[in-house]
């Protein structure tokens, strides 16, 4: 049976102004150290080592590991393949239309792979002229893993661009992939 990512609640903030909280912890994983950050108990970032954007990603706020158990639980159940949807409360930072893209993401069921223009299609615009912008809006997303960026992919079927790199977009997609019918994935 065919899941999707759901979400507990979405916020969208107008902009992060200085009264909201920002907290982070930095957690283990079969990719690595993961820092998650929350804007006001919201997952806003999930942020792998190395990644393109890791530096501009900031502020963390202040750390506290403990405000993060329900994220590394389902973290660590998604990576021992026992989750297929996360039920977090997520707090988009982003523009609208970066914001649109990444709601998008959220739709692409586990497991399988859509395309720029896929995607494009998905929030109601012209996959030949929106699927760059979709793209860039794609490799934007500070929420890895939880909003599914990695599960986009070419028109060719070919993998393309992870904040993060190939070698771990590879990766998900493969542990993903573990045990599913291979006609669902277009790499």
């Amino acid at each position: 049976m065919m899941t999707t990512m759901t979400v507990q609640e979405l916020e969208v903030p107008e902009s992060v102004g200085a009264d909201v909280r920002v907290v982070h912890t930095v957690v283990p994983s079969p990719l690595g150290p993961i820092t998650l950050v929350a804007h006001d108990g919201g997952l806003s970032a999930l942020l792998l080592q190395s990644s393109k954007y890791e530096a501009v990603q900031g502020p963390f706020g202040e750390r506290a590991d403990d405000e993060f158990d329900e994220v590394q639980t389902q973290l660590d159940e998604y990576f021992a393949g026992t989750r297929t949807e996360f039920d977090l409360r997520l707090h988009l930072v982003g523009t609208p239309f970066q914001c649109r893209v990444w709601e998008g993401l959220l739709r692409i069921p586990y497991g399988q792979t859509r395309s720029y223009g896929d995607v494009a299609a998905e929030i109601g615009l012209d996959p030949r002229t929106s699927s760059r912008a979709v793209g860039a809006a794609n490799g934007r997303n500070r929420i890895a893993i939880v909003v599914p960026c990695h599960r986009v992919i070419g028109a060719d079927g070919s993998l393309t661009g992870f904040a993060a790199g190939l070698d771990r977009k590879r990766f998900l997609l493969g542990h993903e992939a573990k045990g599913r019918p291979r006609e669902h994935l277009l790499f």
